[in-house]
């Protein structure tokens, strides 16, 4: 483990290659069961409010349904999540044949909004955490839906901090996320 500008970096991350495989784990970190979605910061709370009108056209009814039964978010203040549709999927998720996918990215993409997604669900599967002396820590979760990311990643040799490096920047700015990779690389 490691230290940078007050955040620890758990040595997983400058270890792991992964690279996600959609066809093979069929977006299964957006379906994980568990009860609760993915964790959202406060201010991502009205971020959603704004970007569900345009979102709402790829969901399905059930997803829909749920929505206007329940809300679009779980939770209160610093400790908000996205609904689940019965304990499993997040509400957001819309289906390209039998693959999970993500309707915020996907109206990002079509250039409908400017936020692509909850900074949880971009890391993914780096998780920020609290350390005993309640500063953050950033570490690699092991997920076995993830497994053929694992291979992809070692067989395409794609280092995870690579692989997420725009969520890094958005969550610790670009020259936090330059000071990782150099720091990685020097270990390896």
């Amino acid at each position: 483990m490691f230290t940078i500008a007050e955040i620890e970096v758990h040595q997983s991350i400058a270890e792991t290659k992964f690279s996600c495989d959609l066809n093979a784990c069929k977006g299964a970190c957006c379906t994980f069961p568990g009860g609760r979605g993915a964790p959202l910061q406060d201010d991502e709370v009205q971020e959603i409010q704004e970007a569900f009108p345009f979102i709402k056209e790829y969901l399905p009814e059930r997803h829909r349904s749920v929505i206007d039964q329940f809300g679009l978010v779980d939770g209160e203040s610093g400790y908000y999540a996205t609904q689940c549709i019965d304990g499993k999927a997040c509400v957001f998720v819309y289906y390209d044949n039998d693959i999970a996918k993500c309707s915020f990215e996907r109206a990002y993409y079509e250039k409908k909004i400017s936020w692509q997604k909850p900074l949880s669900c971009h890391l993914f599967p780096i998780r920020i955490g609290r350390t005993e002396n309640n500063g953050k820590e950033i570490h690699f979760e092991y997920f076995s839906e993830c497994a053929p990311a694992l291979d992809k990643g070692k067989n395409e040799n794609i280092a995870l901090n690579h692989f997420v490096s725009t969520p890094l920047e958005r969550a610790f700015g670009k020259e936090w996320t330059e000071e990782l990779n150099k720091r990685i690389e020097t270990v390896q």
